[in-house]
C-alpha cells in the first residue's frame, strides 16, 4: 500500500523527535485522522505559536513569555541561591517538588566531547559571569546535572571555574535519592524533596 504523501509527510514530521520510531510516527499519524478538522486546525496553530510565542529567559535561560521569566521576576525567591540544571524539563520538575524557593541556571545541555559539545557551546559562560557579576551576594550554588559521566564531568567543570571566582560561594551537588543514570524530569515529587535536602558540598 502506497501512503499518501500528506500523511507521509507527517509521519516523516514525527520521526523528526526524540523517541519516536517509524512504527510510533505511523501510529500517532493515522490517529490524528479520527480527530475532527477543527482539532487538527487548533494543533496546528498552536504548533506554529510554540517558538514564536516564547522566548529564553536572558537572565537564567529558562524558556517563558517574557525576556525575564516568571522565576526570575518573582521577588519571593531567592537570589543568593542558584540550582544549575541541564534543562528546562529539569526546572518543571524541580518546581513540581515545590521545596526549592532560589533561582535557576538553564545550561542546554553537558559537556559531551564525543558529540564535540564544549563548555562554551552551552550556557556555562553565561552563568560564570553571572556569579561573578553577583559573587558578593551569592551564597551557595546547586548543581543538579544528571548523575551520568557526562553530568558529572559537567559538575566538576562548574565547581572549578566557580571556586577560581570566589572561595567563599558554597558549591553543593544534588544528593540522593536519584540513581545513576536516571534524568531529573523523570524523577517523583519524595525524590526530588530527598535529593535537593540531601544534597553535599563540594
Amino acid at each position: 500500500m502506497r501512503i499518501p504523501k500528506a500523511i507521509q509527510r507527517v509521519i516523516d514530521n514525527f520521526e523528526q523527535l526524540p523517541g519516536i520510531g517509524p512504527k510510533s510516527a505511523q501510529r500517532l499519524t493515522f490517529h490524528l485522522l479520527r480527530f475532527p478538522q477543527e482539532y487538527l486546525d487548533e494543533f496546528a496553530t498552536n504548533l506554529s505559536e510554540l517558538k514564536k510565542s516564547t522566548v529564553i529567559c536572558t537572565i537564567c535561560f529558562n524558556i517563558g513569555e517574557t525576556d525575564v521569566c516568571a522565576i526570575c521576576s518573582d521577588i519571593q525567591r531567592e537570589n543568593q541561591i542558584i540550582c544549575v540544571v541541564e534543562d528546562v524539563l529539569d526546572v518543571i520538575a524541580m518546581e513540581r517538588s515545590g521545596r526549592f524557593k532560589g533561582k535557576y541556571h538553564v545550561l542546554h545541555g553537558i559537556i559531551d566531547p564525543l558529540n564535540a559539545i564544549g563548555p562554551d557551546d552551552i550556557y556555562i559562560p553565561q552563568l560564570l559571569k553571572r556569579i561573578k557579576d553577583n559573587s558578593e551576594r551569592i551564597q551557595e550554588i546547586i548543581i543538579a546535572t544528571n548523575p551520568t559521566m557526562e553530568g558529572e564531568a559537567t559538575a566538576m567543570y562548574i565547581v572549578k571555574q566557580v571556586k577560581n571566582i570566589s572561595e567563599k560561594i558554597k558549591i553543593s551537588r544534588i544528593g540522593s535519592g536519584l540513581p545513576i543514570g536516571a534524568d531529573i524530569e523523570y524523577a517523583d515529587e519524595i525524590t526530588l524533596q530527598r535529593a535537593m535536602e540531601s544534597r553535599r558540598e563540594y
